[in-house]
């Protein structure tokens, strides 16, 4: 952030940046520190979603429209009050840091991607590949269950099978990784990331805005539903 390039003093806060083509003020939340496991600041926070509510589950038009949702309580940081801020849709960036908060503990993670805004990347629903790695994903959440293969990750990842007693069975995730018992990634019944919907066999439907998900129904005892309370933020 240039901002701090030039005050490295800077404290975490609310900023005013500007749009790149309409000239158009908004307010955000910056993280000016560094935040462990992405790196040092600033960080513009974007997004902070509850996996227990549905206000940014998977088929939320939040996702894909240019309306911000309770921004005061995104300008007060990193708290756990959910927000979609204007840097969704109007701020560019080379490296997302994506955070989650479980019995109290934050872990996060951070990857290189260049875009115009997360809106862009999202908005069409086309897949767009990362390279987070899995261990990554899983380190998200102490305890976390992923099946061994597939492992998909990205945004707007959607898989589809249409066999036996898995028929119409599919996942669909707006940010993160999915992985599968068998070789294909037809038939995957479980992920972890932001915005997930999993429907695995036998009609076991799942939903979280946030969290890891794992429907396996021919294996119960790694059966997982844990919701976790998510961050999203962008350099």
């Amino acid at each position: 952030m240039e901002v701090l390039k030039r005050n490295s003093s800077l404290s975490n806060s609310i900023y005013k940046l500007r749009n790149n083509d309409s000239l158009e003020e908004y307010s955000v939340y910056c993280h000016m520190t560094e935040i462990p496991g992405c790196g040092t600041g600033g960080w513009t926070l974007v997004m902070k979603m509850d996996g227990n509510r549905d206000e940014f589950n998977n088929s939320s038009p939040y996702w894909t429209n240019k309306v911000p949702y309770a921004v005061d309580d995104g300008l007060e940081g990193l708290n756990e009050k959910q927000t979609k801020l204007a840097s969704y849709w109007n701020t560019p960036f080379n490296k997302i840091c994506l955070g989650m908060k479980v019995n109290g503990a934050t872990k996060w993670i951070a990857s290189n991607y260049t875009t115009n805004s997360l809106h862009s990347v999202i908005e069409n629903g086309t897949f767009k590949e990362t390279n987070f790695g899995k261990e990554a994903w899983k380190s998200l959440i102490d305890g976390s269950s992923l099946q061994k293969n597939c492992n998909r990750e990205g945004f707007n990842i959607v898989t589809k099978n249409n066999v036996d007693r898995y028929a119409f069975a599919y996942n669909n995730v707006r940010i993160g990784l999915v992985a599968n018992n068998q070789e294909s990634c037809g038939s995957c019944d479980s992920c972890i990331g932001f915005g997930t919907l999993v429907r695995g066999c036998d009609g076991d439907v799942r939903n979280s805005a946030c969290g890891n998900i794992m429907a396996f129904c021919t294996d119960p005892k790694n059966d997982k539903d844990t919701a976790a309370f998510g961050y999203i933020l962008v350099q």
